[in-house]
């Protein structure tokens, strides 16, 4: 397939970069960024993906993370229709998958109140990409019938408004998106709303990447373990009897003692890249 086959000039292509690795994207993925005259990629696309970028191909940053926003909705919007206007072969680089919480929506309003055409590349999300990184799956007949997709980033000033109630049914693995400053909300409100408080939790940074992270714990200890476990990054947060240690295929358990709180994390566990 030629470049104008693939990607025409004032095309546009949102395209799921993964959750870092460059060998989890998707072989068209791969091709499209080699095909493009400009990518604009977010602050989550891992440093791999982006070497992937042929030198004479324009990249420019419109990367977003909570509390440091360079760029608004608004304005990616308007860059992304004015590249469009001036007949480039855009690239939208989005950490993860497009349609999974990646704002694609008011991109996709945009460029085609404007007239021009625009396309999805599906890319691997991170809840995936963890699991996978776990030995463990997302589901488990019995356990786990459903799988939840949940946002745990609230606007500034707001308090996480979820149904609490529904997201505490049993047979369900629910995956928080950016959940560290909700980690002590996620936990009280699902014990509050009937959740097992020993419920398995995998916590989960840097996805897929040399300094991946994965911790084991329990939902009534989420809120202590939550900034050890996770660094400074972003923080996936997988609940439900599906992440159960017991069942993480080749992995070393031991526990690991909060400081000062008394309390053992029965089950934890700290991944270190390349061990599984």
């Amino acid at each position: 397939m030629s470049m104008s086959e693939l990607i025409a000039p004032g095309d546009v292509w949102l395209v799921g970069a993964g959750p870092g690795d460059p060998d989890l994207l998707t072989r068209k993925a791969e091709k499209l960024i080699g095909a493009a005259s400009i990518v604009f990629y977010d602050a989550l696309v891992g440093p791999g993906v982006l070497d992937l970028i042929p030198p004479h191909v324009r990249r420019v940053s419109v990367g977003k993370r909570s509390g440091r926003h360079s760029k608004t909705q608004p304005a990616i919007d308007a860059l992304l229709v004015a590249a469009a206007r001036a007949g480039e072969r855009v690239v939208r680089l989005k950490g993860g998958d497009p349609s999974i919480f990646g704002r694609s929506t008011e991109e996709i309003d945009a460029l085609t109140t404007h007239g021009f055409r625009v396309r999805i590349c599906p890319g691997i999300t991170a809840a995936s990409a963890a699991a996978a990184s776990a030995c463990l799956s997302l589901t488990l007949r019995g356990s786990a019938r459903q799988v939840r997709f949940v946002t745990a980033h609230a606007r500034a000033g707001e308090t996480l408004d979820l149904d609490w109630a529904t997201l505490s049914e049993g047979s369900t693995t629910i995956a928080f998106y950016m959940g560290r400053g909700a980690a002590t909300v996620i936990a009280s409100q699902l014990i509050a709303n009937g959740l097992d408080p020993a419920t398995p939790v995998l916590i989960a940074s840097d996805v897929s990447l040399p300094s991946e992270r994965l911790v084991h714990t329990r939902l009534d200890l989420l809120a202590l373990v939550i900034d050890r476990a996770s660094g400074a990054g972003p923080a996936l947060i997988l609940v439900g009897e599906a992440m159960r240690a017991q069942r993480a295929s080749r992995l070393a358990q031991f526990a690991y003692e909060i400081s000062g709180s008394g309390a053992l994390g029965v089950g934890m566990l700290a991944v270190p890249s390349g061990a599984i």
